[in-house]
């Protein structure tokens, strides 16, 4: 009967926990692959966060990790802990299917390089995860949007997971693995890590390579960690990050500088965002905020109210994205398979990317410029800017979310046009006990600031530990 440690371990446990019981033999790697799989294969897949299961590989890898430790090998924090990656990282012999009708059975021949990266840290691969087809690039209406079936939240099921990482915030917030590999380029690790209440760091743009990841929007696509804690994200980023050849982005960027602990909070200073919490109706989101920002000032941070530039950054970045995603695929487009994809709206989205003037895609590009320049001038009086990650809970799986979501928000499109770092961290729960987030952003290149402040609050509040309860268990000696 496998021991009751994994599980507590795999539900809440951070990296430095898992590791500091590996060490100490209070569990093995195979012990706790085995118990991830297990739940993969129920919770994981009722949940439709599972896009493949990689039981074979993942017991062989867990086996080695254990024989590693053993011998006095030991890779580094993340030995022998299993953990997801989403369906648009390359896995040589496993599919790849972008969460796509149309790329059905696509099987690679190479891992992507964060795939391989974890590898060589020792990271135990069990599942790639459930996404939105095609991570949504033309736009889509539901959480229905997927080869894997609608992607519900494990808080409550007939709840969207949030997109496009769906599969990574689902099995993350609902404690069947405790860290995976999600993607962003317009709130994608935010918006599941807000909804499944699940810590997400969004890396500057070029931080970590995107080698063998499916590509939506060259110039904004950005991979990043989904985890149980602010202090796991800084572990994970430090793994992944560093220069590739074969993604030239991440030779613009200079050398991290994390530190070996956060600064002092009184040495950080922080911006607050102003919402439209009455037009969006959500009060327990607005309450929620204002506590998490009390908690920021009782630490000691020097906060004060701030604005956004007023810039049609959001237009932007939307006609960065249609366009760049009708050039990434526009073997799809040309052959006609783009018909196979569920979501009406995302084929429309897909096929307007083909007509959109040259002019207004380079007048996207200079005004990008413009907006980095003054939110440059805005983070000279601010280390970090914060708002609520989304000013709603998630919506029901199947609802039309041009009906659900009003607009709020507003940092998103700038803060990932200009590629800017930023996390999404739990900050408690609203209507129907779902999770609400807070996003944390800051300078290009200062992921230091974003982790700095999200660790301070982590250690003060225990939102993060948080997870759903399991469901029932149905009654011995009957079926169906």
């Amino acid at each position: 009967m496998t021991p009751a440690i994994p599980e507590d371990l795999l539900a809440a446990g951070t990296l430095d926990e898992i590791g500091k019981a590996l060490r100490a033999r209070r569990v093995s790697s195979a012990e706790l692959t085995e118990t991830a799989l297990r739940k993969l294969e129920t919770r994981g897949v009722t949940l439709n966060a599972v896009a493949t299961l990689m039981r074979d590989s993942a017991l062989k890898e867990a086996a080695r990790a254990d024989r590693e430790l053993r011998a006095g090998r030991d890779r580094g924090p993340l030995h022998g802990i299993p953990y997801g990656a989403k369906d648009l990282l390359d896995t040589a012999g496993t599919p790849t299917q972008y969460g796509s009708p149309a790329h059905k059975g696509r099987t690679p021949e190479m891992d992507a390089v964060v795939v391989r990266r974890l590898r060589e840290a020792g990271a135990v691969l069990a599942a790639k995860l459930s996404m939105v087809e095609l991570a949504g690039g033309g736009g889509y209406t539901s959480g229905l949007a997927s080869l894997h079936g609608p992607m519900r939240n494990p808080w409550d099921p007939a709840r969207w997971a949030g997109g496009s990482s769906s599969g990574s915030g689902a099995v993350v917030g609902g404690g069947l693995l405790p860290f995976a590999i999600g993607s962003e380029t317009w709130g994608s690790i935010f918006c599941p890590s807000a909804f499944c209440s699940v810590t997400g760091l969004r890396p500057t743009y070029g931080r970590i390579p995107r080698t063998g990841a499916m590509a939506l929007s060259w110039t904004m696509d950005k991979i990043g960690p989904m985890s149980h804690s602010a202090r796991d994200c800084r572990t994970l980023l430090k793994a992944l990050s560093g220069p590739d050849p074969g993604d030239p982005s991440t030779a613009l960027l200079p050398r991290l500088q994390l530190g070996r602990a956060p600064r002092r909070p009184g040495d950080l200073r922080v911006g607050v965002l102003p919402e439209d919490y009455a037009r969006n109706s959500e009060p327990d989101v607005e309450r929620a905020f204002r506590d998490a920002v009390s908690v920021l000032k009782k630490l000691g941070m020097r906060v004060g109210d701030t604005r956004l530039p007023d810039l049609p950054s959001s237009q932007a970045a939307n006609l960065i994205i249609t366009v760049e995603g009708a050039a990434s695929f526009a073997d799809l487009l040309r052959s006609g398979a783009y018909r196979a994809l569920i979501d009406k709206e995302q084929q429309a989205g897909l096929l307007a990317g083909l007509v959109l003037p040259g002019t207004d895609y380079l007048r996207a590009l200079q005004l990008r410029t413009t907006c980095g320049r003054a939110m440059n001038t805005l983070f000279a009086d601010f280390d970090v800017l914060v708002a609520p990650t989304f000013l709603q809970v998630a919506p029901p799986v199947d609802i039309n979310f041009n009906t659900y979501f009003k607009g709020g928000g507003g940092i998103s499109g700038i803060a990932n046009l200009c590629g800017l770092p930023g996390i999404s961290v739990p900050i408690g729960f609203g209507a129907g006990n779902l999770p609400i987030g807070l996003q944390i952003n800051a300078a290009a290149g200062d992921e230091r600031a974003v982790l700095d402040v999200a660790e301070h609050f982590q250690r003060a509040t225990d939102w993060h530990r948080k997870r759903p309860a399991p469901p029932p268990s149905p009654p011995l000696g009957r079926e169906g």
